[in-house]
């Protein structure tokens, strides 16, 4: 979710994984001992990973806030209607006018361990935002980041969960 007006789609799992790992992720932090690394936790002692404890901790804060935000008014176990409507918690299958093959993906927040039986599309990225609201065998053109534009057809859009494959 990068807007505060646009709700996140989850199944039921997927909204406890996430919810379990930003507690994890809270205890983790809480747990650690203050920026000037008093106690020998923050300042990597004993810690043989190599890794800048002060980056470790910066990936771990920025993760907390895209659960928060994630989690703040989520959509959860909510089926979308199956009315051929592309729209989040849709499995959507495309063609694209370059003559590649089709393609079938979830639209939903990439969190892949989430959903690992589906390729997901962020209804956020230039094709998740093309797509969204498109109807079965409606064209949409979306920019690629390098000024490409793509024309894209969806081909079906069934309800997370009612897909086969």
């Amino acid at each position: 979710m990068t807007t505060d007006s646009q709700q996140v789609w989850l199944t039921r799992d997927g909204y406890e994984q996430l919810q379990e790992e930003l507690l994890r992720l809270v205890k983790e932090r809480a747990g650690e001992a203050p920026p000037d690394g008093r106690s020998g936790v923050a300042d990597g002692a004993g810690d043989s990973s190599g890794e800048d404890p002060f980056a470790v901790r910066r990936e771990r804060d920025h993760r907390i806030r895209k659960l928060q935000q994630m989690l703040q008014d989520p959509i959860v176990g909510g089926v979308p209607p199956d009315d051929g409507i592309a729209e989040p918690g849709m499995v959507l299958t495309v063609s694209f006018a370059d003559g590649g093959d089709e393609e079938t993906f979830l639209l939903a927040e990439r969190e892949k361990e989430v959903y690992p039986d589906v390729e997901i599309c962020s209804p956020d990225s230039p094709l998740g935002r093309a797509l969204v609201g498109a109807r079965e065998g409606e064209q949409r053109r979306y920019q690629l980041p390098d000024g490409r534009v793509m024309t894209v057809t969806l081909k079906r859009a069934v309800p997370y969960g009612t897909h086969s494959g």
